[in-house]
């Protein structure tokens, strides 16, 4: 069984929200879900989640695009590279979360179990 994690964090790299999916779908499905009724200033990810529907999506927000884009993507957005480099915070929250045996090995059998183990490994994380 594959599960995909797709986390919403603030600045600092603390979780804000996230979202379980199935590991075979497209990460884009899960970002609407997430971002429904969050405030923010801007959006930095990978390009992964380099759609046009997101990018549409956070215009109509007011939100700076900070999304590294997919190499087949015919009109280039612009990119700020120096912000971009902040993209590490979700990254070492990534890191944190695996050091977890339990949410590396998806030892839960449920999804409700494995969300729960996630909400108190986030709380372990931040309170670190």
């Amino acid at each position: 069984m594959t599960t995909k994690i797709l986390a919403l964090t603030d600045a600092l790299g603390n979780l804000v929200r996230f979202r379980l999916m199935p590991g075979h779908r497209f990460d884009t499905v899960g970002v609407p879900p997430l971002l429904d009724g969050i405030a923010f200033g801007g959006l930095i990810a990978d390009k992964a989640f380099d759609s046009d529907a997101i990018v549409a999506d956070l215009d109509a927000r007011g939100a700076k695009v900070v999304i590294s884009q997919h190499p087949s993507r015919a009109k280039p957005l612009p990119l700020d590279r120096d912000l971009y480099k902040w993209r590490h915070l979700i990254e070492n929250f990534f890191c944190k979360l695996k050091e977890f045996k339990r949410i590396a090995m998806r030892a839960c059998k449920t999804d409700r179990s494995f969300s729960a183990m996630i909400y108190l490994a986030a709380a372990v994380i931040n309170s670190q």
